[in-house]
């Protein structure tokens, strides 16, 4: 019987997916403004391949998908490119992150609203996770009436960057959580794997009854913000994770093993145990003469490693890191000083996503900035002005509709129009294609700041 016949005999379980996170130990190839989730190198990207397992285990109606405000077009735009619809009542926007335990419980929330009762798988949006962990969710149902479940993953090496759960009596299916171990360091770590620990997936089964019961019990305060019938104000909760909010002081914790491949691609390190190794260990396209174990990732660049053992090599437009695999954890570190100097490169790629399309930074300089603005069909951005630049817009691709101080004009490939500083202005796509545009901006100041909208499709201020 397909699938989707089984879905709607069974009333199947719900699902959600915390969509929320920065990813900042993948730095470069992962930004503030496009995490790791959302990226697609050749394929789908980590989202989208989550949202389609969500899809397989609760068809498309009974997916929650919880994310912030300069994220969830990403979200909608993925979605759609995956051929579905995803309603504003199953899209939940943080106004400002607090760690994934306020997350899921205003997804629950929101769950126990519509379906009373009601189970849900939560699922991060940026692991890898194999097919055969759907039936061990969905065979976990049974545990999930009476214990807040939480996935375990065999180890596989003593490994420093995951938590680690003590299995205690016997259940049916899993055992009981004896007691959640936090990162360890390499010593303890081996003693852990000797000791048949498990890994902490970040992979849980709640159901609304049992949840909010605990929620109640160790979390009062959150508890009440939940329980008004009402969406949570979110600028008087607690920044608190699931484990340390409610999992490690509950006395009703499951652990089920998982067994189907899993990683969650936290660090450089992680993603170059999944991907498949060459000659000497090496991952990614270069010349090795005397280099083994070492990550390379410099998409059009010819790169030479002689010599060297366990290095990570990860080269973008904008930017390049090389450490050493053991540690790949401290790439968090450098994002942070990188942050307190307010540099840009941890917030933006070159090219920058948008609800309406993107643009990539061709070239800058002082006085100048030249992008490539790229206008999905039949979007369009916010009517603007700007106070410290002009623009030049020359069409490449596609046809332009331009409003210009309240007149409208179309421009075709080839033709060009001149936006003076302080002059209302909108771009439009209205046709069946993408519209590609050149813009030179000239002026003193060139940042995405100097923005004052009047009308905008999509919220923004």
């Amino acid at each position: 019987m397909p699938d989707s016949f089984r879905i709607l005999f069974r009333r199947p379980m719900k699902s959600i997916i915390l969509a929320g996170g920065v990813g900042t130990r993948l730095w470069p190839l992962s930004r503030e403004y496009y995490p790791k989730q959302f990226i697609q190198l050749g394929g789908p990207s980590l989202f989208q391949k989550t949202y389609e397992r969500a899809v397989r285990l609760s068809g498309p109606e009974n997916i929650w998908v919880v994310t912030n405000d300069i994220h969830q077009y990403l979200v909608r735009n993925q979605v759609e490119e995956l051929g579905y619809t995803l309603n504003d009542s199953r899209l939940l926007v943080e106004p400002e992150g607090k760690n994934t335990l306020p997350a899921i419980g205003w997804a629950l929330q929101r769950i126990r609203e519509a379906y009373p009762h009601a189970t849900a798988a939560v699922f991060p949006s940026d692991h890898i996770l194999g097919e055969a962990a759907l039936d061990q969710i969905r065979a976990a149902d049974p545990v999930a009436k009476k214990y807040l479940v939480t996935f375990g993953v065999k180890p596989t090496s003593p490994h420093t960057g995951y938590g680690y759960i003590k299995q205690g009596k016997k259940l049916p299916l899993g055992n009981v959580v004896d007691q959640f171990k936090e990162k360890p360091d390499e010593k303890t770590a081996k003693e852990y794997v000797k000791r048949n620990y498990l890994w902490n997936s970040g992979i849980f089964l709640l159901s609304t009854d049992c949840f909010f019961a605990e929620l109640k019990k160790y979390q009062p305060g959150l508890s009440g913000a939940l329980g008004g019938g009402e969406d949570p104000d979110y600028g008087s909760l607690d920044a608190i994770s699931i484990d340390y909010g409610l999992l490690e002081h509950s006395k009703k914790v499951a652990v089920v093993p998982l067994e189907a491949e899993w990683n969650d691609l936290g660090t450089f390190r992680a993603l170059y145990e999944t991907e498949q190794h060459g000659r000497d260990g090496n991952v990614g396209e270069a010349e090795y003469l005397a280099a083994r174990n070492n990550y390379v990732h410099a998409p059009g660049k010819h790169v030479g490693l002689i010599g060297v053992s366990d290095l990570i090599v990860v080269d973008t437009t904008d930017a390049l890191l090389v450490c050493h695999n053991r540690q790949a954890e401290q790439v968090k570190d450098l994002v942070t000083r990188l942050n307190q100097k307010n540099d840009p490169v941890t917030q933006f790629h070159r090219q920058v996503h948008r609800p309406w399309g993107s643009y990539t930074v061709l070239e800058e300089g002082a006085m100048y900035k030249i992008k490539r603005v790229t206008v999905r069909a039949g979007e369009r951005l916010s009517l603007q002005l700007h106070h410290h630049r002009s623009e030049h817009w020359v069409v490449v691709n596609g046809t332009a509709e331009i409003e210009l101080n309240g007149e409208k004009k179309l421009l075709r490939k080839g033709e060009s129009t001149y936006v003076h500083s302080g002059m209302k202005h909108r771009l439009k796509n209205p046709g069946l294609i993408p519209l590609e545009v050149i813009e030179v901006q000239l002026g003193d100041y060139l940042e995405e700041d100097d923005i004052v909208r009047f009308d905008d499709e999509y919220g923004r201020k």
